[in-house]
């Protein structure tokens, strides 16, 4: 079985976390994380800009052969689910223009694949992370919540390819 590199996506217009994971034989091993921080005193469009050419960057070093991002979330606030909406854009939009293709994922079920329950606390999938990924963890909220969208799409197609699509 050939090394797979997944880019895992948490947008974010203020802070848009990333995180690319390895499987190679069925084990996982972490190959990057970080944010993505936009200067919040620029325009809207200067930070999708940034975010845009930010993961274009992460996907020439590292070189991902696929990779998820986390659904948009419905929001009490209209204008955050919109800024929220045109960052996971942008990071799309990347992806896109290197030919890798990209899945999608609900942040419930992001949290049942990794913890076994859809109401998972933030702490709880930060953990069962480090724990899969075998590192001490200790990454912002916005990279571990990344990895965590790497891993599951890696869980995503394991679990495909065993028992058919």
């Amino acid at each position: 079985m050939e090394d797979l590199i997944v880019l895992g996506i948490d947008p974010g217009s203020r802070c848009c976390g990333y995180g690319l994971v390895r499987e190679s034989s069925g084990q996982l091993s972490l190959v990057d994380t970080g944010t993505i921080r936009p200067p919040l005193d620029e325009s809207l469009s200067v930070r999708l800009g940034f975010i845009y050419t930010r993961i274009v960057e992460l996907i020439q070093i590292h070189a991902p052969q696929e990779a998820s991002v986390e659904d948009v979330f419905f929001s009490r606030n209209a204008a955050s689910a919109l800024k929220l909406g045109q960052a996971r854009g942008a990071a799309l939009t990347a992806c896109a223009t290197r030919h890798i293709p990209v899945a999608s994922y609900e942040p419930t079920v992001i949290k049942k694949m990794l913890v076994g329950t859809g109401r998972a606390e933030k702490s709880q999938v930060a953990f069962m992370v480090a724990q899969l990924l075998g590192c001490k963890g200790g990454w912002a909220k916005d990279a571990s919540d990344a990895l965590a969208i790497a891993i599951c799409h890696l869980n995503q197609r394991r679990f495909k390819h065993l028992y058919g699509k």
